[in-house]
This record gives structure tokens, sequence and C-alpha cells, in this order.
């Protein structure tokens, strides 16, 4: 294997989610009447095939392997989101009017998870081969160029605002593509005239839907005194908003972070579980950690995060492969973007997306997708090797 470390990393965050699936679901087993260990067991499947899914990546030939593999999760998530909305209930799960996951043999698949993946191994195809340093061109060269991956951009985002109501994951595959460009060799102006584009779409698509306003109205309520105290009261007057419906889940979040302090109240000594945060094993896990571990567990998990993160763009910084170079930032930027999404909305810092913790949150899709990342970039860290750098190494 190219990269033990990065390996081991990922199994160490993976090891934690099977512990605490079974920690926070306490009160999750009892609402819905199932074995206490139901959570802990799925999550150790989905946890030992994402492992599994690594190791064997990682032993794949990148030249006859990766392409056909990026190539198709792109397409074949695509055509499934694309299909999803027109196949019946007993194939596609729906929750709350969205039809995002697919049911197989007993499990539900989301495709977007995969689809991510595919989309990051797409740019990072099409970039090495179209795009470069900009070299002083116009900015209006630099969108012509641009054109054909913006309309790829709006067509799958599309897809994922409006017909799966997923707005967070337009904001972490927004992000990344972003960024991408940035690497791939665009201009500065370019970057903040997208950003410009991609900040105005964000805004059309939460001004589109009932449930997304309802969702920024309550983050604002709760977020506004502390941003308003500080500005002329004519100015706060206008920007305050009457708190029509107390935003519990952030609220509890909050409360149940603050409960952690230092050390925390020790595993499966949490009380914010037991019916008060909702999803506490999904989508606020850093809260369920950030009580029963802790200011220190917090940080035993950043830590671990970035230092696989570190290792992921150590990867990229030692091949002269352009395609590789790129996916494994784009990767990266994917992992980033979804940890601090996720960090900022159980925080208050940001609305609630919807986002899970890679590798930490409850769930086969997100675990699986992830897991897959990881194990081509691992594959894809083969070509640093080839390529005659420094091979990446457990002696580093």
């Amino acid at each position: 294997m190219a990269d033990r470390k990065l390996f081991t990393l990922v199994s160490i965050l993976v090891g934690l989610s099977i512990i605490i699936s079974y920690s926070l679901t306490e009160y999750t087993v009892l609402l819905f009447d199932t074995n206490q260990f139901h959570f802990a067991i799925r999550q150790t499947v989905f946890g030992l095939v994402g492992i599994v899914l690594i190791y064997v990546l990682s032993l794949g030939d990148p030249d006859k392997h990766l392409k056909p593999l990026g190539f198709t999760l792109f397409f074949g998530s695509l055509i499934l989101m694309i299909a999803m909305p027109f196949l019946p209930e007993s194939v596609v799960s729906e929750v709350g009017g969205a039809k995002r996951w697919i049911k197989v043999a007993g499990f539900s698949l989301a495709p977007v998870e995969f689809f991510k993946v595919g989309f990051v191994y797409f740019l990072a195809w099409s970039f090495s081969r179209k795009l470069g340093h900009h070299n002083g061109m116009g900015i209006r060269s630099e969108f012509r160029r641009f054109l054909p991956y913006a309309v790829v951009f709006v067509a799958a985002m599309f897809i994922i605002a409006f017909l799966q109501k997923d707005l967070g994951q337009v904001v972490v595959l927004g992000g990344t593509l972003l960024f991408m460009l940035i690497f791939a060799g665009s201009s500065f102006k370019f970057f903040l005239s997208i950003l410009g584009g991609i900040f105005g779409a964000v805004v059309l698509f939460i001004l589109t839907a009932e449930h997304r306003i309802a969702r920024i109205k309550s983050w604002w309520a709760l977020a506004q005194n502390s941003v308003l105290e500080i500005m002329p009261e004519f100015v706060a007057e206008k920007l305050r908003v009457p708190v029509e419906v107390e935003p519990y889940q952030i609220g509890h979040s909050l409360n149940a972070i603050h409960n952690g302090g230092l050390f925390g109240v020790g595993l499966g000594n949490g009380t914010f579980k037991l019916g008060f945060l909702s999803e506490v094993h999904t989508d606020f896990v850093l809260a369920g950690i950030a009580e029963e571990f802790g200011f220190i567990g917090i940080l035993f998990v950043v830590f671990i995060f970035m230092w696989m993160l570190q290792r992921i763009f150590k990867i990229a910084n030692r091949t002269k492969d352009t395609s590789i170079y790129l996916f494994s930032i784009g990767i990266g930027l994917v992992l980033s973007f979804e940890f601090l999404v996720n960090a900022y909305g159980i925080s208050g810092i940001t609305p609630i997306k919807g986002i899970s913790v890679p590798f930490l949150s409850y769930g086969g899709s997100a675990m699986l997708g992830a897991c897959l990342s990881v194990g081509m970039v691992l594959m894809a860290s083969k070509k640093a090797n080839m390529n005659g750098k420094t091979s990446i190494s457990t002696s580093e």
C-alpha cells in the first residue's frame, strides 16, 4: 500500500464511528423498538466494507482502473439521480418530499454520495486537458473555456438542489469546483467572478423553497443577537427577525457542546441524545462527541481529520500527473468542506445543511462514498512513485 498512514487514520475514524453509533443511539433504538446493537452492527458492516474497499482499491493499477471507475461513478450516479423521481416508492425512499435513497437489499443508498467522487474525477480529468495557467488571458476568454463545465455543474446542481432538495451538497460541490479552478490555473479575478455567481445561485436556491427560507430564519433568530449588538440600533431593528419558532435543534446542539466541557461526561453518559437532539448519530454526531468526550475529544477528532487531509494533499503534491494532482486535491476539498459545513452548522455559525461528517456520521452511503474516494486517492498515489519522486512510505 502506498500510504499506510492514510489508511490507518481513516480506520481510526471508522472505528470511532462504530463506537459512537452504539453510544449515541440509546434513545433511537427505543423509539424504533430495535435491538440495542442495531445501529452499531450496521455501522460495523458499513465500516468493514469501507475499509476492505479502500484496501482493494489501493492495490489497483491507476493507469487501468482509475479512469473507468471515475467515469462509471460520475455517469452512473448522474443517471440514477435523474431517474429517481420517476421510480416507484418500492425502490426509492422518500423523506420530506425528497427522493434521495434507493433501496438495495434492505439498505438505502444515496447516489449523490458516489456522484461527488465521480464529479471530482471528471473535473480533474477534464481540467488537466482543457485548462491550464491563464497566462494573462482576459476574463472573457476564461469564461468561454469554463462555459462547458458551468453547464454540467448547473445541470447536476439542479438535480441535487431541486429534485432531491439537498442544498448542502450543492454548497460542498460548488466550493470544490471553485477551488479546483484555482489549482487548475485560473486567475484570481475569475475566481472572484465565479464565487459571486455561486453565491447568487445559492441565494436563488434558498429563496425558491419555503423550507430553506424557514431554516435560514430559524438560524438567524438564534444568531442575530450576537451579531446585531455591534451594529447601530436603527440598522439592527431592520435586520431583527421575531423568534416565531424556537430553533431547538441548534439550541440543544449548543447545550450539548457546553455540557461536555473540557473532558466530557463520559462515553454513554450523554443526556441530549435522549430525545432532545434528534439525529445526533448522523448530522449532529460532533455535538454528541463533544458532550461525551468534551473539548479534548473534539480536538482529537480534528487532529486525526487534519492529519488525514495532510496525507491526501501530500499525495497531490508528489505527483507530476495533473489529473491525479487535481483529483487528490478535489477529494481533500470535498472532505474538508463537508466537515466544516457540518461543524459550523451544529455550532450555530451557519445554517444547518444536513451534511454528514465523513467517516463519523452513521450511514452506509456516506461511509462507502468517503472510503471509495480515499481508496481511489491511494490507487492514484502510485503515480507519484512511478514519476520518480520520493516514495510515500510508512517511514515518513
